[in-house]
């Protein structure tokens, strides 16, 4: 975006990425998850107690996510026994200079899951850092499960 005057505004880069990053969640984003993050990024998880760092790690991480935090499936609300969407949904986004807050929902189980994916990037738009916190402490329990199981299969590869 630019101003009046022809400027850029100074969120545009957190724009790009969250935008970007929409688009990978929906598989619809040119290139790969590779190409939105930076090669120095790092990733904080909630259950690790060190940042992993590098954007291998960071893949990893994220791809294990994907397939852990699209949560248990909805109920279809038709009634319908047909394939139903995942529950994981953002329900706000916070964005400001390069930083972005996205609160999201979902459920493992009888678990609700609430947190937030704080996402920081550089003047190009690529991230550099992303950050997971986790609310409550059974979900955090379930997360750390999952994810656990995620990535012991994904590096046995």
């Amino acid at each position: 975006m630019t101003r009046d005057d022809g400027a850029m505004n100074a969120d545009e880069p957190i724009r790009v990425a969250i935008d970007r990053w929409h688009q990978h969640l929906r598989g619809e984003l040119p290139g790969d998850l590779e190409s939105l993050l930076h090669e120095d990024c790092v990733f904080w998880s909630p259950v690790v107690f060190r940042p992993q760092e590098g954007r291998d790690l960071t893949m990893l991480y994220l791809n294990a996510a994907g397939q852990v935090f699209p949560g248990d499936e909805s109920p279809s609300s038709s009634g319908d026994p047909g394939p139903s969407k995942s529950s994981f949904r953002y329900t706000r986004q916070i964005m400001e200079a390069r930083t972005a807050v996205l609160e999201f929902e979902t459920r493992f189980g009888d678990v609700a899951v609430n947190g937030i994916d704080m996402i920081t990037c550089d003047d190009d738009g690529r991230i550099v850092e992303f950050k997971v916190m986790l609310r409550p402490q059974k979900a955090v329990e379930a997360a750390r499960d999952r994810m656990s199981k995620m990535i012991a299969a994904m590096t046995a590869e």
